[in-house]
């Protein structure tokens, strides 16, 4: 670790003193950090082809954990603009996100507009020296992406004048698109009753999730995965499901199952009927571009529908609402019927 601490820190000192070089002054060059930012790039830059768009992150990495390569330095070094999420999601970059201000290369946090707006959920202790940290897991509020897709639009014009109509344009069809998923998740997922409305994940992803639809949290790990999960956080996480009488616990897809695991094992030892869901939740990353979950519309659908087909499979009463046709992308098969005994 300190190792990298002191590579990241020559080559954040490399990046004061190399220039960027562009090969076509036509092109702009942008990269983003993790899979939804590159997603939400993707989409409000539709229909140009002067951006020369590189994704640092791919599908499944942990931002928590994921640590800059001397190739994502030397991209970032080369782009006229960094989308990253902020709030410390990608901690091994704060070094790198410093030196590249400092360079006078443009950053841009997705988090800033829902933290401007009073949106962020903060008051976490991660330890006795880092105190009411912030939630970086904004996201997962589809109305908070509203925010972030109109403000990155406004920045993407005043960074690219020329086709500030196309990010404006993509903006707003996309933020319809957003209600529309908003309005059917929140259907589906509050046809199940308030006191049974309890989502139990391995680390602490999904605050705004729970507070966008009406559920409750419970996780083993603390916000970050850098947080270790202990005996007494298992025991803890254990006589919560029992004393909730929950159904269905969930392994996030950029994080192994053992802790999982461990709960289930345990509280099945006390006469418990708990089980894994049907699917992994994506949790801090999303799935490949071009997949249903590759899209932060069915990424989280797809979380939703997960929970609502597990609890259902676990006989609780569910209203799974009907995908609104203009809603894009659509589920596959495989994801939207489900065989509760498979």
């Amino acid at each position: 670790m300190l190792l990298h601490t002191l590579k990241l820190l020559a080559f954040a000192c490399l990046l004061l003193v190399t220039s960027s070089t562009f090969g076509d002054e036509d092109r702009r060059s942008i990269v983003a950090t993790t899979t939804q930012a590159a997603d939400l790039m993707r989409i409000l830059t539709d229909g140009l082809d002067n951006i020369e768009l590189t994704a640092l992150m791919g599908a499944g990495v942990d931002p928590h954990l994921y640590q800059p390569t001397e190739s994502d330095i030397v991209a970032m070094n080369q782009a006229e603009m960094v989308v990253y999420s902020g709030l410390h999601l990608e901690g091994q970059f704060d070094t790198v996100f410093a030196a590249l201000a400092e360079q006078g290369i443009q950053t841009y946090a997705l988090s800033a507009p829902v933290r401007d707006a009073g949106f962020i959920i903060g008051g976490f202790d991660l330890s006795d020296t880092l105190m009411n940290v912030d939630d970086p897991h904004f996201w997962f509020d589809p109305l908070n992406w509203q925010l972030t897709a109109a403000d990155l639009a406004d920045a993407l014009a005043e960074f690219d004048p020329a086709n500030a109509a196309t990010y404006q344009a993509n903006a707003a069809a996309y933020i319809e698109q957003l209600h529309l998923l908003y309005a059917w998740a929140d259907a589906g997922l509050r046809s199940i009753a308030e006191g049974q409305r309890y989502l139990v994940t391995s680390h602490d992803a999904f605050q705004y999730f729970g507070a966008a639809f009406g559920w409750r949290m419970q996780a083993i790990q603390g916000l970050s995965t850098e947080d270790e999960a202990g005996v007494g956080d298992i025991q803890e996480t254990v006589d919560f499901v029992i004393a909730n009488e929950i159904p269905v616990l969930f392994v996030e897809s950029s994080i192994p199952p053992d802790t999982i695991e461990a709960v289930i094992e345990a509280v099945r030892a006390q006469g418990g009927q708990a089980r894994i869901g049907l699917r992994e939740l994506y949790g801090d990353a999303m799935d490949d571009p071009g997949s249903f979950g590759g899209a932060y519309i069915g990424m989280l659908a797809q979380n939703a529908l997960t929970i609502m087909q597990s609890y259902r499979c676990m006989g609780v009463d569910v209203e799974i609402k009907d995908w609104p046709e203009s809603l894009a992308p659509q589920p596959p098969d495989d994801i939207w019927n489900v065989d509760c005994d498979a």
